[in-house]
């Protein structure tokens, strides 16, 4: 069992009294303004799993060591009323991905205790963990079956390879070359943060007492799980065990610009091919799940074709016969999570829904559609006998676990792992509004007051603005731009959910088609004006503007259509030549959709908004950042939009990352991120 010790911050102040006796006298430390060292002093509570009876809880905790540069990320169990927390693995290497065994005494998970990440298993009642696959490639990803006899483990091979091993040898030939040169012959030459060099991710199934692993998508020239953020609830078992089904884009030399992700099914003994099941949608199929019962599988789709952001719908088939019905089809929300009750009766489904990310039910029969935990961002939803099991984290807090009755009743929190670091530092508080933007449209905004809020003084205003730009910035603790850095630093933060934020009905998503400096502009401009007009303590001569990704973009937008508002503007990894942009990125679908077309049959549609064409009005002080491995938003971007300054004699800095992609993950770099934008913003406002 373990024991934590609750710590106490005690300051000993030693008096020498009359030169011989000394009195100790405990004072306790007050709580200090939230800071970039505090969110990284966080432990993040992630791989939620519910063991098969509903009577445990496996989670991972990670840790951030800021000397070391790294994190580490432990499995823990703890029972569903909160009790018996207990630590399962302690190995230097990090243990991840924790899933049941089917009779619920084993816990599999992924490590790297020998040189590579593997699938092991752990009894649950403890003891030494147990290699599961031994292969020489590195296990991404897996599944358990039902009947606990394979795995479905996920490896990148070369398409036309052998095995795993045939891979690797030829990975050992091209190392031997004294040449490096790639010869390309379709996109994609490069994605995300990584060069493309043949490889692809398939799926495997893998007996668990040990034998030949078979590719279930032998041929295939697609991903399984997709690149570059896909996981696990891309795959699943058939209730029998015998067959796998895996969501895969296999499209040919269109994969740069199609979104047409499709499920297949491929037995595991690889008899057959794969058979596709949503060949009829050309859109997205993903994140399948069958019902306990068997009879159904449920998955997510979504019906315009090259649309990365549209709805996502719950659609039920029947299993195996292959008819078709969306369950959500009226429900004006896009579906995450699919967790179904013990009855089949039941679909429990997170989905972003104003301002915050919502835990919802859905009636099978009837497609009603009730709300069962409202505010928070809800996470991995999973069910334990009456009650449901779910992550959780909000403005003031990281993720804990919660559960709550299937009926949305009697919630309850039942862990506390940051109750401690939250208690030593002052947040903001948040709190939520809504104005008249863009066409008289209801929009949404949170502003989140300075820590150690005092109602009589002026705030300087720090106004960040989200990217996407089909996202939110909503009820959530974030780890890249959380509005308590801001807070802690003296600042009030203000966010503003403009047109084409998610969360509030598809229109309102679709809204920034072709628009990108229109609708969204506007909102943010009302947006902040409403914001100074009802918070009279916030101090509208000493405001700044930050983004990232689009509002890097807008950033920049901004800079030439609105110079004379803000004191000083941040701008990371954001595009200043939309068209060039264009020809620079990766995934194509998303600026053909977003800016209506391809820059050579529609040039106007990259030219009406693009911050290029406004550089010559540009005087407000930016701050640019950017990664060298960011290939979404390519490094030219940014130093392009540094050299406009600096030509102009614009007051202005550049922080560049050549070992960070679009995000900054390194926790050394996030503190020199935070500690520059907090300088730069000081300098300006304070």
């Amino acid at each position: 069992m373990h024991h934590s010790l609750k710590r106490m911050s005690v300051l000993w102040t030693m008096t020498i009294i009359m030169g011989s006796t000394m009195s100790l006298t405990p004072t306790v430390a007050s709580p200090h303004p939230f800071s970039i060292h505090d969110m990284l002093a966080m432990e993040r509570l992630g791989g939620i799993n519910v063991s098969p009876d509903g009577s445990l809880i496996a989670f991972t905790r990670r840790t951030t060591d800021l000397a070391a540069n790294r994190s580490h990320t432990d499995i823990w169990t703890v029972n569903v009323d909160g009790t018996n927390m207990r630590r399962l693995t302690s190995h230097e290497s990090s243990s991840s991905s924790p899933r049941w065994s089917p009779d619920g005494t084993t816990i599999f998970f992924l490590s790297s205790r020998k040189d590579s990440s593997q699938v092991w298993r752990i009894a649950v009642d403890g003891g030494e963990a147990g290699s599961v696959t031994d292969f020489p490639l590195d296990v991404t990803a897996f599944v358990v079956s039902p009947t606990g006899t394979h795995l479905a483990v996920c490896m990148d091979v070369f398409p036309d390879s052998k095995s795993p091993a045939d891979t690797k040898a030829r990975l050992d030939e091209i190392s031997e070359r004294k040449s490096t040169g790639r010869v390309y012959d379709k996109l994609f030459v490069r994605h995300w943060d990584h060069w493309k060099d043949g490889r692809r991710s398939h799926v495997f199934a893998v007996p668990v007492k040990g034998g030949d692993a078979v590719d279930v998508m032998a041929g295939m020239d697609a991903d399984s799980p997709s690149k570059p953020f896909g996981g696990d609830d891309e795959i699943t078992f058939t209730p029998d065990g015998k067959s796998i089904v895996f969501s895969a884009r296999d499209v040919g030399n269109e994969e740069a610009w199609s979104t047409n992700f499709d499920l297949f099914v491929s037995p595991i003994d690889g008899s057959a091919k794969p058979r596709c099941l949503t060949s009829d949608n050309k859109a997205w199929d993903t994140h399948p799940v069958f019902s306990p019962d068997g009879k159904t599988l449920s998955y997510l789709a979504m019906q315009k074709p090259g649309y990365e952001s549209d709805r996502m719908r719950i659609v039920l088939m029947d299993w195996p016969a292959g008819k078709t019905r969306s369950l959500t089809e009226d429900w004006d929300r896009s579906g995450g999570a699919i967790v179904w009750s013990a009855d089949s009766k039941t679909i429990y489904s997170t989905a972003a829904n104003l301002g915050q990310r919502s835990l919802f039910a859905i009636d099978l029969k009837s497609s009603e559609v009730r709300t069962l935990v409202h505010k928070g961002n809800v996470r991995s939803p999973g069910i334990a006998g009456d009650r449901i099991v779910f992550g959780m984290d909000h403005l003031r807090s990281p993720v804990e676990l919660y559960t709550v009755s299937q009926d949305g009743t009697n919630p309850k929190q039942i862990t506390h792992v940051n109750d401690e670091k939250l208690a030593d530092t002052q947040m903001g508080e948040p709190e939520q509004f809504t104005f008249k933007g863009a066409g008289g449209d209801t929009v949404y905004a949170y502003v989140v007051k300075p820590a150690n809020f005092d109602p009589s003084k002026k705030y300087p205003v720090a106004f960040l603005i989200h990217g996407g730009p089909q996202g939110s910035f909503g009820n959530d603790f974030h780890y890249r731009w959380n509005p308590q850095a801001y807070a802690g630093a003296g600042y009030a933060a203000v966010m503003v959910d403009f047109h084409g934020s998610t969360g509030y009905g598809q229109a309102f998503c679709d809204a920034i088609h072709n628009d990108w400096g229109g609708k969204p502009f506007e909102d943010l401009q009302k947006g902040l004006e409403a914001t100074l007009k009802r918070y009279p303590w916030m101090d509208g001569d000493r405001v700044s503007a930050l983004g990232a990704s689009f509002g890097g973009f807008m950033i920049n937008w901004i800079a030439g259509n609105w110079p004379d508002r803000f004191k000083c503007l941040v701008n990371h990894d954001g595009n200043l030549d939309e068209r060039m942009a264009y020809y620079d990125t990766e995934e194509l679908w998303f600026p053909e959709w977003d800016h209506a077309g391809t820059p050579w049959e529609h040039p106007q549609n990259y030219t009406k908004h693009n911050p290029v064409n406004h550089v010559d009005k540009w005087k407000t002080p930016m701050l640019v950042i950017h990664g060298a491995l960011d290939y979404r938003v390519v490094d030219t971007q940014g130093i392009a939009t540094f050299t406009v300054l600096q030509r102009r004699g614009v007051p202005s800095k550049f922080l560049y990352f050549p070992d960070e992609n679009h995000w900054v993950l390194q926790p050394a770099n996030s503190v020199l991120w935070h500690e520059t934008v907090i300088a730069w913003l000081d300098q300006w406002t304070k």
